[in-house]
C-alpha cells in the first residue's frame, strides 16, 4: 500500500477514535444512510465506538427506530463524517450487524449516560406519528435523570449497531489539487480515484 495511503489512513482511523469521546471533534457525529425500499433515508448518528482492524464503527439506537427497520430489510449502508476545519471527507460502504439484549448490547447499554437511557424509555417509537407534540420521555423524567433501576425499563428499545466497513474513501480539499484514495478492504486493494 502506498505510503502516503497508509499515513492518512493511520491519521484519519486517529480522529475516528477521538471522535467517540471527545464531542467537539467533527467526526462525534456522522451520517448514515440506509435504503427504505427504493428511497434513501438519512439522518445524524453519533460515533460510540471504533475497531481498526477490521475497520469497524458503533452507535446506539432504539430498536423501533426506522433505521433499525431499514437495516433489518437491507444491512448495507453508507457513512459520510466530514470536518470543515481540516477539509476532509471520509466516506465509507458497511454492512451492519444489530445488536438486540445481547453481551454486546449489554456492555454498551452498561456505559450508556441516564440522561440517554430515558430517551429509550420512550413511550413512542422514533418517528411515530402524533397529533400533537409530544416530549417523548416518561413524563416522570421531564426535568431529571432516571433512577437508574428504572432505567433498566428502557434496555428493552435499546440496539447496538455494529458497522463492518467494507470500503473507505479519503478525500481531502487542496487549493492546489485534491488528494483522493480508495481502500477496498474486500479485496485488500487501494489506489488513487481522479477528484
Amino acid at each position: 500500500m502506498d505510503d502516503f495511503i497508509v499515513k492518512t489512513f493511520n491519521r484519519e482511523v486517529d480522529y475516528l477514535f477521538d471522535g467517540v469521546l471527545n464531542s467537539t471533534n467533527p467526526f462525534h457525529f456522522f451520517t448514515l444512510s440506509t435504503v427504505d425500499n427504493l428511497k434513501s433515508e438519512i439522518r445524524t448518528v453519533v460515533l460510540r465506538r471504533i475497531e481498526k482492524e477490521p475497520l469497524k464503527l458503533f452507535f446506539n439506537s432504539d430498536n423501533r427506530s426506522s433505521k433499525i427497520i431499514q437495516l433489518k430489510k437491507n444491512s448495507s449502508c453508507s457513512i459520510l463524517f466530514y470536518d470543515n476545519h481540516r477539509r476532509v471527507q471520509l466516506r465509507m460502504h458497511a454492512v451492519a450487524t444489530l445488536h438486540v439484549n445481547n453481551q454486546l448490547s449489554k456492555g454498551a447499554w452498561g456505559k450508556t449516560a441516564l440522561q440517554s437511557r430515558k430517551c429509550y424509555m420512550a413511550p413512542y417509537a422514533p418517528s411515530s406519528r402524533l397529533n400533537e407534540w409530544h416530549p417523548n420521555i416518561p413524563d416522570k423524567y421531564l426535568k431529571s435523570d432516571p433512577e437508574k433501576k428504572d432505567s433498566e425499563n428502557g434496555y428493552i428499545n435499546f440496539c447496538l449497531v455494529e458497522l463492518d466497513v467494507e470500503s473507505l474513501e479519503i478525500l481531502e480539499l487542496h487549493h492546489d489539487g485534491h488528494k483522493r484514495f480508495k481502500i477496498d478492504f474486500q479485496s485488500d486493494e487501494s489506489y488513487f480515484i481522479a477528484t
